[in-house]
């Protein structure tokens, strides 16, 4: 773990604070039902809406990110999603809960982008991969230990949980501002010893970059399938007549493993191909969620969450670091932008896709087409981005060509004028607690998923991410 810069070191300590306090989206959909009365259509329609927040808080923090800073457009994130959280302790409409539920997913989801592109601007190309692994590693170590403080709703209440939240996510706001110093890469000098301005782009510009633009279409689909057993595998099990509370059991498995092997699985990791990781990632999540058509036991469903799992820690890295990789310098916050909504949009499809599937094909469909949808994803990594993102051993060199070009294109395209990118309470709180990874997206888990996604973007109780 050694070899990254100090900033790092405190951008992930504010990550792992941030997300140790993670209680709103774990309870939100209890909160609402148990304690304020509401239906449970209406409690998934808010934390729909939270996701629908996280797709266009992304573009936006990542356009923010570029714009004005790293740091400034961080510290405005937390600040805001912390208000939202305090703000969820006292209002009691349902206009009002819901407003201020998308408002969180926006400054949430927002915050994103500027942390994938700070740690693209403070590590080095060769670290970045291992750099994003350790930053998911503390989004999900936070989630473990918020879940183990889960039980204290029974005693303090879940506005008093929301509180905390909000002060962990003012604390995080803190330390970005103290400690963390801004990133963003200053304007090259002209002939004339002038800063010339960078070109700017719009999520649409960022589109026009093919091999980036297929990189996002690729990633959507993974996600998707990501996204899908945070809602289908409790609706599955439960139509095999397993009790509900297994369903936390075995969804704990996931953040277990994360929380305990990430760190192995970034050293066997460690120095191999782009291409060929994303391959293995998506044929995992192949393998996990369309054995899971044949699982019948608690034990045979844990076993699949293991295999999709490790396709989540291999996935989640190496995504974020060919983000980065693609990125031109002056763009790095966008183009996190826009791979974090594209984690939010698949976060925001799979739960009301899986659950017209399973209440009506059934769930073999459902997770046969997930492992479809993941082969696909595989072959097009292999056909479509092999001569991208397959030259490894000269990315390194490649980047500021790849600057160079695109601020070119970008400059270009302006000349012209383009101006040069869950259900309710996942089956109770085990997957209620999955809401904040996942529509973090990947966050990431999304966090994805902090470039992850996010996400994007936790363990046993989680989504988002960081993502």
């Amino acid at each position: 773990m050694s070899g990254l810069p100090g900033g790092f070191w405190w951008l992930w300590l504010s990550t792992l604070v941030n997300r140790t306090g993670a209680f709103v989206l774990t309870f939100l959909s209890l909160f609402l039902t148990q304690e304020l009365g509401f239906s449970g259509w209406y409690a998934g329609l808010v934390v729909a809406l939270h996701g629908l927040g996280g797709i266009a808080g992304s573009p936006l923090g990542g356009m923010l990110s570029d714009r004005w800073g790293r740091r400034p457009t961080m510290v405005t994130g937390h600040l805001a999603a912390a208000a939202c959280a305090a703000s969820l302790a006292v209002v009691t409409s349902p206009w009002a809960v819901a407003a201020v539920v998308l408002l969180m997913g926006v400054a949430m989801q927002s915050v994103r982008p500027a942390i994938g592109a700070t740690i693209a601007d403070q590590v080095p190309e060769h670290d970045r991969r291992r750099a994003y692994a350790l930053n998911y590693w503390a989004l999900n170590l936070g989630f473990a230990i918020a879940a183990t403080g889960g039980g204290a709703a029974l005693f303090l209440g879940y506005r008093t949980l929301f509180l905390v939240e909000a002060v962990a996510t003012a604390l995080c706001a803190v330390i970005v501002f103290v400690r963390l110093p801004e990133t963003r890469p200053e304007a090259p000098v002209n002939a004339d010893g002038e800063r010339s301005a960078a070109p700017r782009l719009t999520t649409m510009d960022v589109l026009r970059d093919g091999p980036f633009r297929t990189l996002v279409l690729l990633s959507l689909l993974v996600c998707t399938v990501f996204s899908t057993p945070w809602v289908g595998l409790p609706l599955t099990m439960t139509s095999t007549g397993l009790a509900p509370e297994s369903y936390g059991v075995v969804i704990a498995v996931n953040g277990v493993v994360i929380v305990v092997f990430q760190l192995l699985v970034n050293r066997i990791t460690e120095g191999r191909s782009t291409i060929g990781l994303l391959v293995v990632s998506a044929l995992l999540f192949a393998l996990g969620t369309g054995a899971t058509a044949l699982a019948d036991t608690p034990l045979l469903f844990a076993a699949t969450v293991v295999v999709w799992t490790i396709g989540e820690m291999v996935y989640i890295p190496v995504n974020a670091a060919a983000t980065a990789r693609l990125a031109p310098v002056h763009a790095r916050g966008r183009y996190q932008g826009v791979m974090g909504m594209a984690w939010s949009v698949g976060g925001f499809v799979a739960p009301v896709t899986a659950g017209w599937v399973v209440e009506g094909p059934g769930p073999e469909v459902l997770w046969l087409g997930c492992a479809a949808v993941a082969v696909l994803a595989a072959v097009g990594y292999v056909v479509l981005l092999r001569r991208s993102l397959g030259g490894d051993d000269a990315a390194g060199g490649a980047e500021g060509t790849k600057a160079a070009g695109a601020a070119g294109a970008a400059s270009a395209a302006g000349g012209a004028g383009a101006g040069a990118a869950v259900a309710v309470g996942r089956a109770g709180s085990g997957g209620g607690a999955a809401a904040g990874r996942v529509g973090g997206g990947g966050d990431g888990r999304g966090e994805p998923s902090d470039g992850v996604a996010t996400a994007s973007e936790g363990p046993a109780a989680t989504a988002v991410g960081a993502g």
